[in-house]
């Protein structure tokens, strides 16, 4: 029996080294295929439906959020109902929504076909803040409607949307109190989505490219900083800090593109190098465009060569050479677990975005042959894919922390969200009403939030990736819809490509 048993002893031998060698194998293997980007995907885009302001519609998925503000523009004998709150209060904020939508629409127009089992809900995610925004252009002429909440009052509450009683004060620009930055940012909107719905919704999307133009002709006409006109309604939760000329530049760039009006492509031209084209800049966010504009410019250079955009093409790469590490041009910084880092608030802001261009830049250059040159190195397309992907999987779960900053997505995620609506009993578990000041035993509990916000994207952790789960650090525990919409697209990307 003893030399009967004597050939089982390689066998072992041999099964030990296959599972050594499979797990040194795995070290290249991706964090996340193809299915889990689908499922991520489907929850980015539902995180937008725990967003909603207005009339909730009978498709409604996330059905703890019940109808608020349906009153909203009452006071100036306008209908403003609709559109999102920002992130964890109860304030609509122009600026950032319309940011919102832009990049939501255009992770559709780049990314659609990649995503054929979504598309759907994204459109309709893109709509519901398009509609709102429509409502606010043309609602009185010479008019942008631009904010709807005294953020200083709602900050005090800790309140449902569905029970908010602070002031629904509303917010506008006009010739006399210009918002030529948010006025070109909502243009940007109205003409992207514009785009996603030219197939699907001719007449619609007529509507909202003829908007555009009206819209960024009265922020370029009246010319001045909204943050200037409005002061401490928006400052210092959405100043314009960079100023309006950027999204002059990035307003313009979108008109064109929906458009193809020669006399945006001469507006582009005549203004580019006043309004921050020959600026080196390396985010890109609700505030700043400068970096999206670049990109989104290069597009005509690239495709159709046409000389009038050869110069975005090269400030293009200095953006993206800034990004990757072991280039003469790198300046980024990054966290020990490999994160790309900007600044202590809300830095998955930054992320996402930056991701989301990545990608794009990288269809570009895919799609016409070429490469981009950074000093002696040659980066593709394929390195600007992995960069990105490394980002967003760090994001996901692929991180020293072995947590997604992503809520609903994955074993481990964060359960103490800044979020009003997501940490106060619903209205369905909890008919009658919690009051502004009885709110707050939510926001000071210890308890992970009732509701679970899911897609939510948080702020996510610091430079050292360290992420402290707690509701009153919002910093790193609030989400907002601008850091989801960009990263819709970099998941479609990943959610199209093989397992």
């Amino acid at each position: 029996m003893a030399l009967a048993s004597l050939p089982r002893a390689p066998s072992l031998l041999v099964q030990l080294l296959c599972l050594v060698l499979l797990s040194m194998l795995c070290i290249s293997c991706d964090a996340f295929t193809a299915k889990d980007y689908s499922v991520a995907l489907e929850k980015s885009i539902l995180f937008f439906e725990g967003q909603r302001s207005g009339k909730l519609p009978s498709s409604q998925r996330l059905t703890w959020r019940g109808n608020s503000g349906l009153s909203d523009g009452s006071s100036f004998n306008v209908d403003l109902v609709g559109g999102y709150y920002d992130a964890g209060d109860n304030v609509k904020f122009g600026l950032p929504m319309a940011f919102t939508t832009t990049l939501l629409a255009w992770s559709v127009i780049e990314f659609g076909s990649s995503m054929p089992s979504q598309v759907e809900n994204a459109r309709a995610a893109v709509r519901w803040s398009a509609d709102y925004l429509l409502k606010a252009s043309t609602a009185t002429p010479g008019t942008l409607y631009v904010q709807v909440g005294d953020p200083n009052n709602d900050h005090k509450c800790w309140e449902r949307p569905e029970d908010m009683d602070t002031a629904r004060t509303v917010y506008k620009v006009s010739a006399q109190n210009p918002g030529s930055d948010v006025a070109a940012e909502t243009a940007a909107a109205l003409a992207a989505a514009s785009i996603v719905f030219k197939d699907s919704d001719p007449s619609y999307s007529s509507k909202l490219l003829q908007t555009a133009k009206k819209v960024f002709d009265f922020a370029d006409k009246y010319r001045g900083s909204y943050s200037d006109s409005l002061n401490s309604a928006v400052c210092p939760f959405y100043c314009s800090y960079s100023g309006y000329q950027d999204e002059l530049l990035w307003g313009a760039s979108w008109i064109h593109r929906a458009s193809q009006d020669s006399s945006y492509l001469a507006y582009i031209q005549s203004n580019g190098h006043t309004m921050g084209a020959d600026d080196d800049d390396y985010s890109f966010s609700w505030d700043d465009k400068r970096a999206g504009t670049k990109i989104l410019l290069s597009k005509g250079f690239l495709e159709k060569n046409s000389e009038e955009f050869q110069a975005y093409k090269a400030h293009s790469d200095n953006y993206i050479c800034s990004l990757i590490p072991g280039t003469s041009s790198f300046q980024a910084q990054y966290t020990p677990g490999g994160l790309l880092y900007k600044g202590s608030a809300s830095n998955l802001q930054y992320v996402t975005s930056t991701a989301f261009l990545l990608l794009t830049y990288a269809k570009y250059l895919d799609t016409n042959g070429v490469s981009v040159s950074c000093g002696p190195t040659t980066v593709t397309a394929k390195s600007l894919i992995t960069q990105a992907r490394k980002q967003v999987d760090y994001i996901l779960g692929d991180n020293p922390a072995k947590t997604s900053y992503m809520v609903g997505f994955g074993d481990k995620y964060p359960l103490h969200v800044h979020h009003r609506g997501s940490s106060v009993p619903s209205v369905q578990s909890h008919p009658s009403r919690i009051s502004c000041n009885d709110g707050f035993q939510y926001l000071y509990s210890g308890s992970p939030n009732p509701n679970v916000l899911a897609g939510a994207i948080i702020g996510g952790p610091d430079n050292n990736d360290h992420f402290a789960d707690d509701r009153n650090n919002y910093q790193q525990s609030e989400p907002a819809t601008y850091i989801n919409a960009p990263f819709v697209g970099a998941l479609a990307f990943f959610s199209g490509k093989a397992a």
